[in-house]
């Protein structure tokens, strides 16, 4: 079962992420004064943080780690939303403790929310890649 207040988190780290894909230049006290502003200073800002800080430090190794899982797709042409969830899911998935159904259901949500019409469906289906390959059963 989801949490409201972290799922609220997810949001406004993706939020966050976005921006710093188009403006690489913003500043990290900047990002976290947006986070606290955002989620109020409530007790998920460190989750926010950790997600944000995650993916920004490990932002090549996602993106090749995506490359290799998106078919006929590259993460630099991926829709800036999309890339972003996909970061974050993925960041989610392999460096926290967060079940990965719950990082996959939660980025599925956010695709929904902020995505185009067939963001949902590319989103699921590069993260059902991960999931099963991260449990064994994928297939090549």
């Amino acid at each position: 079962m989801s949490n409201p207040r972290r799922s609220r988190a997810r949001e406004i780290a993706l939020q966050v992420l976005y921006q710093v894909d188009l403006n690489p230049h913003a500043t990290a006290a900047d990002l976290e004064r947006f986070i606290r502003g955002r989620l109020h200073g409530g007790a998920v800002v460190p989750f926010a943080l950790q997600l944000v800080r995650g993916v920004d430090s490990r932002r090549a190794e996602l993106d090749a780690f995506l490359d290799a899982r998106a078919a006929n797709w590259r993460v630099a042409r991926m829709a800036a939303t999309d890339r972003g969830i996909l970061r974050l899911a993925t960041f989610e998935i392999l460096h926290t403790d967060t079940p990965g159904a719950v990082a996959a259901d939660e980025a599925i949500e956010l695709a929904k929310r902020y995505g185009g019409e067939a963001s949902p469906g590319f989103v699921a289906g590069i993260l059902g890649r991960i999931l099963a390959e991260k449990s064994g059963t994928a297939t090549p």
